[in-house]
């Protein structure tokens, strides 16, 4: 399990026909996702951090007034980093860095404040493919290998400024 922060950005285009709202978005965020276990077979502890992920998506929502609700999904990529510690704290072996690519889908809730101004709050499930990975020590022999799933459930809240155009959501 991991816990963390984060903060980034999004850019997207939303077109609304009568209450229904479509739209598509590209996000990134930087991160700092960070978890580890204890492996009783080597008597070490393993640390997975996400230093950064994105997201682009597919939204449809339902709007009345000026709120939205909308589901989306799309695909994920996280930027990780991985080490292997002993239990007293020494670092005991590593690997570089990595990108793995996956699905997401969320939901969403939007709210209109102001003029092109809304807030909102979204959740995200990212479904990353489970990898292998080798740890070797500092000097490139093999330490161990561990096998790091890496799901992630994520709770974002969202200020967004809506440029407008031809043909904008109005919710």
């Amino acid at each position: 399990d991991a816990t963390g922060g984060t903060v980034g950005g999004q850019v997207g285009y939303r077109w609304q026909s009568g209450q229904w709202v479509f739209g598509v978005e590209g996000q990134g965020n930087w991160a700092d996702f960070s978890g580890d276990n204890v492996s009783a077979l080597f008597a070490t502890r393993n640390h997975s951090k996400i230093d950064s992920f994105g997201l682009i998506t597919g939204q449809v929502g339902y709007a009345w007034n000026n709120v939205l609700l909308y589901v989306k999904g799309g695909a994920a990529v996280t930027a990780n980093s991985y080490r292997v510690n002993t239990v007293g704290g020494a670092l005991a072996g590593v690997t570089g860095d990595d990108t793995r690519w996956g699905g997401t889908i969320g939901a969403g809730l939007e709210y209109a404040y102001a003029p092109n101004w809304s807030v909102g709050v979204e959740y995200n499930h990212l479904f990353m493919q489970d990898r292998t990975y080798t740890f070797t020590t500092p000097g490139g022999v093999l330490f161990a290998a561990d096998r790091i799933r890496q799901d992630v459930d994520l709770v974002t809240v969202r200020v967004n400024y809506r440029w407008g155009g031809p043909v904008i959501a109005k919710y």
